[in-house]
């Protein structure tokens, strides 16, 4: 795995109408760690996403993976380093069998059929879906879903992973595989979610952004015991760290 740190620098952008979406946003992440994007809806997390991977390109300021920027010229290169988990799995999988939705990638890059087969089997067995290669992704639970999903990037062997809200629409016993799933991951991790659990549990580091700035980058935990700072950007601490109601007399109770 390549040490590439991601540098967003001053970057700018505006919806087609006009609408700011992002307002100077600067931040840098280094080879390995783990980084919760959290903020509103409308805040700007998926957008910023969006800039990582070269789907959208800066009205102004520059993004760069390791030395190499993230233009037109180079998203094949960026893509081989950095991999993207969608919002949506139904996004990514698309090819009749999940089998071949894992191995679309590496086939892309012209590599061996031999080779494509181990990424496969190896993406699979990492995410506990090999059982799963020749079902049609229509046939698959949320859960599956989103583990396959993770299973056509890993595939590609990144050296960072980019999520948008993993844990949406799972249930609980399948947002707690992808936690224990994600947890395993040495991976740099860039992780966009309303899910300020899951980033306690895995993110080391949050950024905090709101109307397409960012308003607090520090150390999880004491960015999520700031509540003035959450109040503002539309958040709440995670049910991890609000404690019990019943110990705190928050409870109604009956006499």
């Amino acid at each position: 795995m390549s040490h590439h740190s991601i540098d967003v620098s001053g970057v700018h952008y505006h919806y087609p109408d006009g609408t700011p979406a992002l307002k100077g946003v600067s931040f840098s992440v280094g080879h390995g760690e783990s980084i919760a994007l959290v903020g509103a809806n409308g805040a700007g997390k998926s957008t910023l996403l969006m800039q990582l991977m070269g789907f959208l390109v800066p009205a102004e300021g520059e993004v760069r993976v390791g030395d190499v920027p993230v233009t037109k010229s180079t998203l094949r290169d960026i893509r081989r380093t950095v991999g993207m988990v969608f919002q949506d799995p139904d996004d990514q999988l698309f090819m009749p069998s999940v089998g071949e939705d894992v191995g679309f990638g590496p086939l892309n890059l012209g590599l061996p059929d031999a080779e494509v087969t181990a990424r496969v089997d190896d993406a699979l067995d990492r995410v506990g879906a090999l059982h799963l290669k020749e079902r049609p992704p229509y046939r698959l639970s949320g859960g599956e879903k989103r583990a396959v999903s993770i299973a056509t990037v890993l595939a590609m062997c990144p050296s960072a992973l980019v999520m948008d809200e993993p844990s949406s629409n799972l249930d609980p016993r399948a947002r707690r595989r992808l936690i224990e799933l994600l947890a395993t991951f040495d991976h740099t991790k860039i992780i966009a979610t309303h899910d300020l659990d899951l980033a306690l549990e895995l993110c080391e580091r949050t950024i905090v952004m709101s109307d397409g700035t960012i308003t607090a980058d520090g150390p999880t935990r004491t960015v999520f015991t700031d509540d003035e700072l959450l109040a503002r950007s539309g958040l709440e601490r995670p049910l991890g760290m609000q404690g019990c109601p019943v110990c705190s007399g928050r409870s109604s109770r009956r006499d």
